[in-house]
């Protein structure tokens, strides 16, 4: 594998493009629709927008042109979760079939899907999922990073393992692929119980007491849609729930605070659309689509009414949670 290409310029693409490029024996370029980020790389070695004060590595570099996914031998999907599906859908004819494809993305696809279940229906390629506790931001400045590869076959792993190899990205390995992809979903919407929580009580019992009940539901959950129960040890699941939950740099835990602080009095469904906010409707839903009884989630049922009940009090809700769980 020589010729990797990431689609997207953001924050992730920019720090995994660079661990890459920086090990000078890969052609790494990030395929881009914003000219000034892609100026700035070039000409600057900086990510004006995302990373303006780090020095990238001379061998990365940025692109607006299409036709550099014809070449490519691995693409890295580094753009939301709900654009993934319909750019792949579109620019198929530009992509090798023996191309591996790697989603970085942490989110429901098309019509609230989940994505490699909407790419197998589109693409011949070779498939992986990637995904764990990993802020870009540590990722560039060469902290230790741990990520999830999921494929159904294991052949596929080899590749993308030994690209990484020597650099401060490290992986475990799952078979498990709808399991990592609800793992990945599911961490936000528990983040945000534990941002309401601390918001409120600085109580190292009490988060515990949440945290665990957070994790046995999130495992359950998996179980119920056909994952394993093992994914939840793996990083994209117990490391990744506990790097959302509890580091403020986290979106999810941070939209927690600010509801449990009182910041949004009502119509936050209208005012917030956070990934951890819209699954909460997707899973519920499916929930109650597959007769599964939600009294066996309180703090997700619980959280579905703070976005959904106009009058819901929002400073009682870790009193409702507690009533409902033993």
């Amino acid at each position: 594998m020589n010729k990797i290409v990431f689609v997207g310029s953001g924050a992730i693409a920019t720090a995994l493009g660079n661990v890459l490029a920086r090990k000078g024996i890969y052609d790494v370029t990030l395929l881009s629709i914003e000219e000034e980020v892609v100026e700035s790389i070039n000409n600057q070695r900086l990510n004006a927008v995302y990373f303006p004060n780090v020095k990238l590595s001379r061998y990365l570099k940025a692109t607006t042109d299409i036709n550099i996914l014809r070449d490519a031998e691995i693409i890295f999907m580094a753009i939301p979760s709900t654009a993934v599906v319909d750019y792949l859908c579109e620019k198929k004819d530009y992509i090798n079939p023996d191309t591996i494809i790697v989603n970085l993305a942490k989110g429901f696809g098309k019509n609230y899907r989940l994505i490699p279940d909407c790419l197998v229906e589109i693409l011949p390629n070779p498939l992986m999922m990637m995904k764990g506790p990993s802020f870009a931001r540590e990722i560039i400045n060469r902290q230790e990073t741990g990520f999830t590869l999921a494929s159904h076959f294991n052949d596929n792993f080899t590749a993308v393992d030994e690209l990484f190899e020597n650099t401060n990205v490290r992986f475990d390995f799952s078979n498990d692929v709808n399991g990592v992809e609800y793992s990945s979903i599911l961490k936000n919407i528990y983040a945000i119980i534990i941002g309401m929580l601390d918001a409120n009580f600085d109580s190292a019992n009490m988060r515990s007491l949440i945290i665990t009940k957070a994790i046995n539901e999130m495992r359950n959950l998996i179980i119920s849609f056909g994952g394993k129960e093992t994914t939840m040890f793996n990083y994209c699941g117990f490391g990744d729930f506990s790097l959302t939950a509890l580091n403020d740099m986290s979106r999810n835990r941070t939209l927690g605070l600010l509801i449990g602080k009182g910041f949004f009095n009502s119509g936050i469904s209208e005012k917030v659309v956070l990934e951890g906010r819209i699954a909460v409707d997707v899973f519920y839903q499916k929930l109650n689509d597959n007769n599964i009884n939600l009294d066996k989630y309180p703090l997700m049922s619980e959280l579905y009414h703070v976005f959904n009940d106009a009058d819901y009090q929002t400073n009682k809700f870790i009193k409702n949670i507690l009533t409902k769980i033993k």
